[in-house]
């Protein structure tokens, strides 16, 4: 049976699936339906390897995490007993791997951003890549919620519109109330439509 090798490169990360065709799934030749196993070569670290669920639990934890960094939104994704864990570290991105092989540590690695871009664009290639049949498991991408969003608006650029018109509108209403009113010799306000005593001489000397 041909085993098949697809392999995903950019600048500073290399992705190596391999597997076969599912047959009972009605793949042909050529198609990859189960991942046998799969190898990730980053730049100044060590080779990562390991199974299908493997691969899978990288896709789900780093694919949604660096969504919400291009949106502005800093959280870490998985958590103690997940495989993968990524978190914001400063200026770079942690990324913490578990072995499910007992006595062995979990492995950290520290990437800056031109290192999780390559990592998301090889894993978005395989995941889009229609040889690869894999019906993978991974969350749905929902709209962010609206309070994550608001959360990384700085505080001034939030309430600021909203304080420069009230501002304005008490300065306005200020303004407004120290216009004098017009009034006629007894201190009394000129009825709407009459006219005032100085336009009622002009009329009688015409």
């Amino acid at each position: 049976m041909l085993n098949l090798s697809f392999r995903y490169d950019q600048t500073a990360v290399r992705l190596q699936v391999e597997g076969l065709p599912d047959f009972s799934a009605g793949h042909e030749d050529g198609v990859l339906g189960i991942i046998s196993g799969w190898r990730l070569q980053l730049v100044a670290s060590p080779e990562l390897e390991g199974k299908r669920e493997h691969l899978q639990a990288l896709m789900a934890t780093v694919l949604p995490y660096a969504r919400h960094r291009i949106s502005g939104v800093k959280r870490a994704f998985g958590d103690k007993t997940s495989a993968v864990v990524i978190s914001p570290d400063g200026d770079k991105h942690q990324l913490l791997l578990r072995s499910s092989k007992a006595n062995i540590p979990p492995l950290t690695l520290h990437l800056d951003h031109a290192e999780l871009a390559d990592l998301v664009r090889c894993l978005d290639a395989l995941r889009l890549d229609p040889r690869v049949q894999v019906p993978w498991k991974l969350p749905i991408d929902h709209p962010l919620p609206r309070h994550e969003l608001a959360e990384r608006v700085p505080l001034p650029q939030r309430f600021g519109a909203p304080l420069i018109g009230g501002t304005a509108l008490a300065l306005i209403a200020g303004l407004s109330l120290s216009v004098p009113i017009p009034r006629n010799g007894e201190g009394t306000l000129f009825p709407t439509n009459s006219t005032t005593p100085e336009q009622t001489q002009s009329s009688s000397d015409r």
